[in-house]
């Protein structure tokens, strides 16, 4: 079972087990759960090192935003990646797929170095905790939350779709208002997200028998996703505290 097929009825058959059920299911789930913020610490390190070093390169500076053609390919490679990734998760080796998800952190590492020209340091390292704070506590949320979360994900990916259309309006509305609105908005969807994509790993591997590769698969997909949400959730508070510059 990967993330793309996990659905309620999954839910349902999981929680109609017996408590021993449950546990012989888990059997590898600790193990698994490691992975997931192994491999997510892996790729923010790497996404960190290479914004840092692109921001320290004149030549490497100048050739990717120097060249809107190099700058704007690096982003359309990202999107493709993610989700070429993500739809063939189940064709593609563990090896393999662990190496496109590195790839995919150095491209947006690139990418991500402007925030070196945009904001002080300052601004940066104290942004990186205030989220790696909020990030952890709405994960630890969702992770031992009994509540059911798993109706806020239609409603947050909805809400996403929202806030990228707003963005983009707002590149030719240039409202300074309304990009705190957008700002604010998105903060709270990837605290959303992070607490949803929390509890729903939890409960794909705990329907995994085994250390096997597909096991292994899930929780890289896993990872993929709780990056995403704290690399969103950075960039948008970074846009909040960017106003005390």
């Amino acid at each position: 079972m990967d993330m793309k097929h996990f659905d309620d009825r999954d839910l349902q058959r999981y929680d109609a087990m017996t408590r021993e059920e449950q546990l012989g299911m888990s059997a590898a789930f600790p193990a698994l759960m490691r992975k997931v913020y192994v491999w997510m610490a892996m790729a923010l390190a790497i996404t960190a090192i290479t914004a840092y070093g692109v921001a320290s390169s004149p030549a490497l500076t100048g050739l990717i935003f120097g060249n809107k053609l190099i700058f704007f390919g690096l982003i359309i490679a990202e999107l493709v990646l993610v989700f070429w990734v993500s739809a063939r998760i189940e064709k593609l080796s563990l090896t393999k797929a662990t190496l496109m998800f590195i790839v995919y952190s150095v491209l947006n590492g690139a990418t991500l170095a402007t925030i070196f020209f945009a904001y002080s340091p300052e601004i940066i390292t104290k942004t990186f905790f205030v989220t790696a704070g909020t990030f952890g506590a709405m994960a630890v949320y969702g992770y031992f939350t009994k509540s059911d979360l798993s109706s806020w994900g239609k409603l947050l990916i909805m809400a996403v779709i929202g806030l990228i259309i707003a963005g983009v309006v707002n590149i030719f509305l240039r409202s300074s208002l309304m990009d705190l609105v957008v700002s604010v908005i998105g903060v709270l969807i990837f605290v959303g997200l992070t607490a949803y994509d929390s509890q729903k790993i939890k409960r794909m591997l705990m329907m995994q028998a085994d250390m096997g590769e597909t096991a292994q698969k899930v929780a890289l997909m896993g990872a993929l996703s709780l990056y995403l949400d704290f690399i969103n959730l950075f960039l948008y508070l970074l846009r909040l505290f960017g106003r005390e510059r």
